[in-house]
């Protein structure tokens, strides 16, 4: 962290996948001409991703300290970053970079968004990358390459970090790498015994699928919140997909406190004890799909740490922050958007939607 000052406690730490993205716009034909299926995400290795950005290349494209958890902590960072609504949000993100010129790129552009990166970089290792092909019609096609730095170890410094969290968010893509796993589990046992929150990621349906077991060892045992879409959320339930999100939401609910699943321009949905609370969207003229629902999770766990209690306040809040970044292109809320978005929700806030503590009634079992 070099010359930054450590905190007593932190509001949020993240356990996720470090990745850096390549985004730009392409068209269909760009697709159908390396042979990817729109709308996918497909892990590639080191030549196939090279192949890709060559054929990138003229195209205009930009890099970001991406990966879906860090999305979701920098829009937090930024909704908390001032004393507006309580004092300024203190989030920090553990994962696996390489000492290679990528996982530098990675820690320092967190670091700027006020995301403290705390793991150290892996030796000789590659930072992984994820390349986001999104075309006019808003969709988006993903590659990933994990890197060699994709295992993240559970050494003192995350035990250390883990003791002094409010609320872990583990990213549900860490389930690809067997040897995670260990870290997951230990992780949630150690935030689990100390009080804090844990919040779980559904990332993606093929992980679900691939993971079911491993999923509901940490959901059924230490998730206090899982963020999920309506297909993630289908597929944790063994669910088919002529079931309803609510239908899936209210089941989530009965094993976890709370359950965020999102519909897309159809909106959303928060269970809590078998109800499934509808969440119109929030009105806006999409431009970019790519990180909606990153942003919504830090709408919800804004909300959280700023005291809302009514969860048609926290949803209503979520879908705000996730229209924002889904009019523009890229997956980060701005700094500017944010400081309003803060500004917004703290003027609409009262004492009767403000707790000191973390829950309301309905959901103190959290």
């Amino acid at each position: 962290m070099g010359a930054s000052v450590v905190p007593e406690r932190w509001d949020v730490l993240g356990l996720g996948q470090a990745m850096v993205d390549f985004s730009g716009m392409v068209d269909d034909e760009f697709l159908e001409r390396l042979g990817l299926e729109k709308g996918t995400r497909k892990v590639v290795n080191h030549e196939e991703r090279g192949r890709v950005l060559q054929a990138m290349d003229g195209c205009s494209y930009k890099a970001a300290a991406g990966g879906s958890l860090s999305n979701s902590l920098v829009a937090l960072a930024r909704l908390g970053g001032r004393s507006i609504g309580g004092p300024p949000l203190n989030v920090a993100m553990a994962g696996s970079i390489g000492s290679d010129p990528l996982g530098s790129f990675y820690r320092t552009k967190l670091r700027r968004a006020n995301v403290n990166f705390l793991s150290a970089p892996v030796k000789d290792g590659t930072t992984g990358t994820v390349i986001v092909l999104t075309t006019p019609d808003a969709q988006r096609t993903m590659l990933a390459y994990q890197g060699t730095s994709s295992t993240v170890d559970y050494d003192a410094c995350l035990a250390s970090t883990i003791s002094k969290t409010n609320i872990l968010v583990v990213e549900g893509y860490l389930f690809e790498l067997p040897d995670t796993i260990r870290t997951i589990t230990k992780a949630c046992r150690e935030a689990h015994r100390n009080g804090s929150l844990v919040a779980v990621t559904a990332s993606d349906v093929s992980c679900n699928e691939r993971h079911y077991d491993d999923f509901w060892e940490i959901i059924g045992n230490y998730a206090g919140i899982v963020f999920a879409n309506s297909e993630e959320a289908r597929a944790l339930c063994h669910f088919s997909s002529k079931e309803s999100p609510a239908s899936a939401t209210r089941y989530l609910s009965h094993f976890v406190p709370l359950v965020s699943v999102t519909d897309g321009p159809r909106g959303s949905y928060i269970g809590i004890k078998g109800e499934a609370v509808y969440i119109p969207p929030s009105p806006c003229e999409p431009v970019d799909t790519c990180g909606a629902g990153d942003a919504y999770a830090s709408g919800i766990l804004y909300s959280f740490l700023r005291g809302v209690s009514d969860v048609k306040g926290m949803g209503t809040l979520a879908a705000k922050v996730a229209a924002t970044v889904v009019r523009q292109q890229g997956t980060r809320l701005s700094v500017h958007d944010a400081v309003e978005l803060a500004e917004s929700f703290a003027f609409h806030l009262n004492s009767s939607t403000i707790r000191s503590d973390i829950g309301s009634d309905h959901i103190s079992s959290l």
